[in-house]
């Protein structure tokens, strides 16, 4: 607990220093940047990737212009990259003959993450539709002349639990898809749990 919390302290101290940046690597890096003089960007220690102090580069891609070919220029600081690898841009670039698998690995992440999203918001709204049912059904088992619906009732509560756990289990596999032994088995107590709620 003690390390989450230093974590916190030191992710809300980073972002509210105007001098200080994280490394936007999209490979992943979790080195802080100092800017240094009166440029736009600093060069990480760890890898080496550049990342902009004005608009934090490249996370903010939708202000990206292209300008010649594989050339992209951020429409708020002009910073030059090439889309394929987004390294920084430079005349003698060449590294874009060799940089599919990157654009493939991103591409695959964000399917990834998409196939992710829309599973666990399916089985939150299955959660909700459960809750809703189980109200309406509580509201009809209060009448005088029907009889007792406890068994409806319970089913609605078990379904609502179990789309509950689905939609965690969702957010669990995404972020925990390295340790595939162990991933293997929620996959497949998941798979087992969902057969079980769409029967139900």
């Amino acid at each position: 607990f003690l390390l989450q919390y230093e974590k916190a302290l030191l992710r809300g101290y980073v972002e509210c220093c105007s001098n200080l940046t994280w490394c936007t690597n999209p490979q992943g890096c979790d080195q802080i940047l100092l800017k240094d003089g009166l440029g736009y960007g600093a060069a990480c220690s760890k890898c080496s990737w550049i990342s902009c102090f004005n608009c934090n580069f490249p996370e903010v891609r939708l202000s990206c212009i292209t300008v010649l070919g594989l050339v992209m220029t951020c429409a708020k600081c002009n910073h030059g990259f090439c889309w394929r690898c987004l390294k920084p841009w430079k005349p003698t670039h060449k590294d874009y003959y060799n940089c599919s698998a990157m654009v493939s690995k991103a591409a695959w992440q964000e399917k990834r993450f998409q196939d992710y999203n829309e599973r666990c918001t399916f089985h939150h709204r299955a959660r909700e539709f459960a809750v809703s049912l189980r109200n309406r059904v509580s509201s009809i088992s209060e009448m005088p002349k029907i009889r007792t619906l406890t068994f409806v009732l319970e089913a609605c509560k078990v379904l609502e639990q179990a789309r509950k756990v689905l939609a965690y289990s969702c957010v669990y596999s995404y972020y925990n898809h390295r340790d595939t032994e162990s991933m293997d088995i929620v996959e497949q107590q998941s798979e087992s749990l969902e057969l079980h709620a769409n029967a139900l």
